[in-house]
């Protein structure tokens, strides 16, 4: 679908936004436009990571958001942020995204019908900030379930399924953090001197506070796995060592158990008619009861 979201007429420039075009809408865009194929298939590859180019006519960037909709085991970059190109000229800003974004309209309310934007740097400026802001809420939900899982690290009935769940908020922050890493030169191209404004340095200090928010999310949830083993390996000792004193208390008994368990006159097995069952039957008693216990303690 392609919809004029500002037009010349109105305004010093036109902004076209392009939401999943089929291949005929792709052609007369790139005709119409004159964009290079280079980009328009840098632009259909998936997982393409941010970049910033000047083709020449005009400047092509592509950028990624965080998505609205998260599964709870996504761990990729196309599972956990939606890719946007746009194309820029003195004239025109095109964005292309294959999802519904809520961004053009935000932007025209709040900033272009205010006369926030002079210019299609101005405007592309705010495209990034609106996209660099979708990192927000998802940076507030990882540090709400770091939270959980420290609360529920040192409880002594931990979960089964706290290791997996460490496994893939580890991916996400780290994955996250990455995208938000590369997008660095984005950032700076828009606050170079010359341009450089309240607004170019609002969309850095965002960066800059978001960028930081993940390096901290990701050093801690990397403390949390280290504690996380740490606490299994002490629980592990500590079952050890309690079999190994039950192994000490034992041991003399076997020994004795093993020298006179060779007198076979007195076997019981050879005088009682259900001897030897019976000492099977508490054979078993005892093996029941020893896996009960460890049952109740987690030991198994």
């Amino acid at each position: 679908m392609i919809q004029a979201i500002v037009e010349n007429g109105e305004y010093p420039f036109e902004w076209v936004d392009v939401t999943d075009p089929d291949d005929e809408e792709l052609k007369h865009i790139t005709k119409n436009y004159q964009l290079h194929e280079s980009s328009i298939k840098d632009w259909l590859q998936m997982d393409h990571l941010p970049k910033y180019e000047d083709v020449g006519s005009y400047t092509f960037i592509i950028f990624r958001m965080h998505a609205e909709k998260v599964a709870a085991e996504a761990d990729t970059v196309t599972e956990l942020t939606d890719k946007i190109a746009i194309f820029v000229t003195k004239e025109r800003v095109i964005t292309m995204h294959k999802k519904q974004w809520s961004g053009p309209e935000h932007i025209r309310e709040n900033q272009i019908e205010q006369h926030s934007c002079e210019n299609t740097h101005q405007l592309v400026n705010e495209i990034i900030k609106n996209c660099i802001s979708t990192y927000e809420k998802p940076s507030m939900k990882l540090t709400r379930d770091i939270e959980y899982y420290e609360e529920n690290m040192f409880l002594k009935n931990r979960k089964a399924s706290l290791l997996k769940g460490l496994y893939y908020l580890r991916r996400r922050v780290e994955v996250t953090r990455r995208i938000l890493m590369l997008s660095h030169e984005i950032v700076d191209k828009m606050d170079v001197p010359g341009q450089s404004n309240t607004y170019t340095r609002d969309t850095r200090d965002l960066y800059i506070k978001l960028h930081n928010i993940y390096d901290t999310l990701f050093e801690n949830i990397n403390h949390l796995v280290m504690v996380y083993f740490s606490i299994s390996s002490q629980r592990t000792n500590e079952i050890v060592r309690v079999l190994t004193v039950f192994s000490v208390f034992f041991m003399p008994l076997t020994f004795i158990v093993g020298v006179y368990g060779m007198n076979f006159d007195f076997m019981p097995e050879l005088r009682l008619k259900w001897g030897y069952p019976g000492v099977m039957i508490l054979m078993g008693f005892i093996t029941f009861g020893i896996y009960v216990w460890f049952k109740r303690n987690g030991w198994l």
